[in-house]
């Protein structure tokens, strides 16, 4: 029998279906679609560069710019990504001793936290792009506020979705954080 099927009755069967190597494509957000724009976009630019600087011996004078802009807006447009998923970096180890209420006290204080902090980097990167309206960029004659627009938008998702996950941890009971012990993962 062909492994991509599944047949009726096994574990996770009913119907025959293909394996999926991946989560649906339903299960990605905007955030996820525009970082993989972004990212394709910096993967073109810099193969540019490459080719033209290596094999052309006559570099572009706009794909070292290009790309490194591309790549800021790469980082901050995917972090919206990592706020959904609560996937960004997290100090767990003394959730291992601390008990369930104090432990999910001090993760929902994490949420308010993240939320305050994410909510005045979007202020002052409207601030900040405002101010760069003025500025052009060095090698293409456009203001430099597109890319902090850019990163405006990184830091409105990630509030958004930073909200979101504190509003299910607190529906739930738990966050990534209070299931540290339950899940096994020990420091």
């Amino acid at each position: 029998m062909d492994e991509a099927i599944t047949p009726a009755g096994a574990a996770g069967g009913g119907d025959l279906a293909p394996d999926q190597d991946g989560p649906p494509l339903s299960s990605y957000r905007a955030e996820d679609w525009i970082t993989f724009v972004f990212f394709w976009l910096l993967a073109v630019v810099v193969f540019a560069q490459f080719f033209t600087r290596y094999v052309l011996n006559d570099s572009l004078a706009w794909t070292e710019e290009i790309a490194r802009y591309l790549l800021i807006c790469v980082a901050f447009v995917g972090a919206a990504t990592a706020v959904r998923k609560s996937s960004h970096i997290h100090v767990e180890f003394f959730y291992l001793y601390f008990g369930r209420r104090l432990g999910f006290a001090l993760s929902t204080a994490v949420d308010v936290m993240r939320i305050a902090f994410l909510g005045v980097c979007v202020w002052l990167t409207w601030k900040v792009t405002e101010i760069m309206q003025t500025q052009k960029m060095v090698v293409i004659d456009w203001p430099l506020s597109i890319v902090y627009a850019v990163v405006l938008l990184g830091f409105v998702v990630m509030t958004w979705r930073a909200a979101v996950v504190a509003r299910d941890n607190w529906n739930a009971g738990s966050s990534v954080l209070t299931r540290v012990h339950e899940e096994g993962r020990h420091q």
